[in-house]
């Protein structure tokens, strides 16, 4: 396992090499490398781009500006809110599909990273190793997103924090569990207890528990619990989280994998255990009938499609926080304890 931290560190050392580029390039890799000022700062201004855009108003932050979209894995969401949001700021973007670059096969993170740089104002990449994902943050001039890697889901957890201050106000005072396997969105939502204060608990089927040093972050928060039972995570939780129990590039565990997670399924018996007032939530795709059955994923308490609308204002959020910082500034003093 990768330390995040030192990573995340070693990628921000990098100098911008290209003409125009921030004087600090920053990247948006992890919420870990987030403030809470900032991480609040995130939020507010996603809220803001939302509410105009439900308003009529055009914000076109970014007119001029080039996304380059570096796919290894296939999707839905990540591709058209992207896309959708630099339209929207009055950018451009360019989706490469993996035959595109054979990213580290047919050419090297390095030069990629490189390349791009000469050509485009902003990198974002889905891809499995994160490594690669650091790799293209050190070497590029430009700021690089992480669109998912099988270590963390930053702009997934941003989305969802801000379904949640839309449903709930201030994040501090949650109890959210996540019932599933302890692999990139369990991860990420350690970071994000870590800066928002929330109570996390996680149940995860033996084996299948986050790694170590995210295990030692979870111990480390204030009510932070990695059980086996998922009555126990749930119990009162205000928020339920689950994913897919086989990611991609894990199809090949797919039988074991159900075999191994059939206690932990999100299901109608499951959520009489949350607070009668609890959400559901879900990063999709879901596979229906293994981890969430159709009456939870569609009924009442869920807010899986808040969640997926929710991506492309989050994302806008970050590439104007990346392009044009001092439209965050703008805002007023950043606060913290707004969590």
């Amino acid at each position: 396992m990768p330390d995040v931290a030192q990573a995340t560190q070693n990628q921000r050392e990098a100098l911008p090499a290209r003409a125009g580029t921030l004087a600090r390039k920053r990247d948006f890799l992890d919420l870990g490398a987030l403030s809470a000022g900032e991480l609040d700062g995130l939020l507010r201004l996603a809220a803001r781009l939302k509410a105009e855009l439900k308003s009529g108003l055009e914000h076109p932050y970014l007119r001029g500006r080039t996304l380059a979209m570096i796919f290894q894995k296939p999707s839905l969401r990540t591709r058209i809110t992207f896309e959708t949001g630099m339209a929207q700021l009055g950018g451009h973007a360019i989706y490469l599909a993996p035959q595109d670059i054979g990213i580290g096969e047919r050419e090297s993170a390095k030069d990629v990273a490189r390349n791009l740089s000469r050509w485009v104002d902003l990198i974002m990449i889905r891809t499995f190793a994160h490594a690669t994902c650091i790799e293209l943050a050190r070497e590029a001039a430009v700021p690089v997103i992480n669109g998912l890697t099988d270590l963390l889901h930053p702009c997934q957890l941003l989305a969802d924090l801000l379904t949640l201050r839309e449903r709930f106000g201030a994040l501090h005072d949650l109890k959210v569990a996540f019932v599933g396997d302890g692999f990139n969105l369990a991860n990420s939502w350690i970071e994000a207890a870590a800066i928002a204060r929330f109570e996390l608990r996680l149940a995860c089927p033996a084996g299948y528990e986050p790694g170590k040093e995210f295990r030692n972050r979870l111990r480390d928060l204030r009510g932070g619990l990695l059980t086996h039972d998922p009555i126990a995570a749930v119990r009162d939780a205000d928020v339920v989280y689950t994913d897919t129990w086989t990611s991609m590039g894990q199809e090949r565990e797919a039988a074991r994998r159900r075999r191994d997670f059939k206690e932990f399924q999100v299901n109608r018996v499951l959520m009489k255990h949350a607070r009668p007032e609890a959400i559901v939530m879900h990063c999709l795709p879901a596979h229906r009938g293994e981890e969430i059955t159709d009456e939870v994923i569609d009924g009442p308490q869920s807010v899986v499609l808040d969640q997926a609308e929710n991506r492309l204002h989050a994302q806008k959020a970050v590439m104007v926080w990346l392009l044009r910082p001092e439209i965050l500034a703008h805002q007023g003093p950043v606060a913290s304890d707004n969590l």
